[in-house]
């Protein structure tokens, strides 16, 4: 436990777990808990109120993240598909009155800007790539969110008009394309998740070769659309889909060397994230920190330029 007034809570609340961390104003992590999620609306408050308490009874602020879509005030989660129902529309400014609520890729890309791979970039695009594709875009040094909270919903970009619909009606989605949900049907069955995938890509299987290489270009192609639409410094690449390290990344920057649109010659840098899995909860911390300062959201820049230490 830390009494120091700067100190900030971010708690990532996803389905089977919750992690609350301390938080410095530096960005290093003092402390942290986690525990099983819970689904029912007063145990969920009670489990996180605990965590808090245990942390840090007068943090500055807190900083809470969920799947979803965050509500325009960022005070509550204001859409949440199908599960953890207990989090949708729960006030959290009734149970902490400085509670920040973000989308949990959103705050991972908040964290990866922060103290991550994308640290000291006024433009970067975030994806994660896991169950499903999330993401987060940061313009100017500022989190994009959009006009209603859905911006950065990376994953349900089409790439494909003649694919079926995905969970948000999106025909042929990047999510579907490299998402780990669906890796049995787009497989023929043959595979059972992206890991067992990855694992016959390794061995040389020509199945498993077919499809990942489609899988890759799918995802380049949704890469080279970001790029060009938001023209990063650096597009980050999270989830446990992005630990498979070369088998992903080697292939997929090969890809973009002939579909990326390099008008000024250099590439835009594709990089593995660094935060880990507590970037939902160090983002969510930076976030409400800002947000608390500030008092507006998106009034104030997420990224923060690398110190000088001298020299050239």
């Amino acid at each position: 436990m830390s009494n120091s007034t700067q100190d900030v809570i971010g708690i990532d609340i996803g389905g089977t777990r919750i992690k609350a961390v301390l938080v410095s104003a530096a960005g290093q992590i003092l402390d942290k808990r986690l525990e099983p999620s819970v689904n029912d609306r007063a145990g969920l408050c009670r489990l996180v109120i605990d965590m808090a308490q245990s942390l840090a009874p007068s943090a500055t602020s807190i900083g809470i993240c969920a799947p979803g879509i965050a509500a325009q005030d960022n005070r509550s989660l204001a859409w949440m598909r199908g599960r953890m129902q207990a989090v949708e529309g729960l006030p959290w400014q009734e149970v902490f009155p400085k509670a920040w609520v973000l989308n949990d890729a959103h705050a991972a890309t908040v964290a990866e800007a922060w103290i991550g791979a994308a640290r000291g970039k006024s433009h970067a695009v975030m994806l994660t790539l896991g169950t499903g594709v999330g993401g987060g875009v940061i313009v100017s040094g500022k989190l994009l969110q959009g006009a209603t909270g859905r911006a950065g919903h990376l994953g349900h970009i089409s790439i494909n008009m003649d694919g079926p619909p995905d969970i948000v009606g999106t025909p042929g989605s990047l999510e579907d394309i490299i998402g780990d949900h669906n890796v049995r049907d787009r497989t023929e069955s043959q595979y059972s998740s992206t890991l067992d995938l990855i694992e016959g890509v390794n061995r040389g299987d020509p199945a498993a070769l077919k499809h990942w290489h489609r899988s890759v270009r799918g995802l380049a192609v949704g890469v080279a659309s970001l790029i060009n639409a938001f023209d990063p410094e650096v597009v980050v690449l999270g989830g446990g889909i992005a630990e498979s390290g070369a088998t992903l990344f080697d292939p997929l920057r090969l890809e973009l060397d002939s579909i990326e649109w390099r008008p000024f010659g250099p590439n835009v840098p594709i990089v593995p994230a660094q935060v880990g899995e507590l970037a939902g909860a160090l983002g969510a911390a930076r976030f409400a920190e800002l947000s608390t300062k500030a008092g507006l959201k998106d009034n104030f820049p997420i990224s923060v330029k690398p110190q000088s230490h001298g020299g050239h």
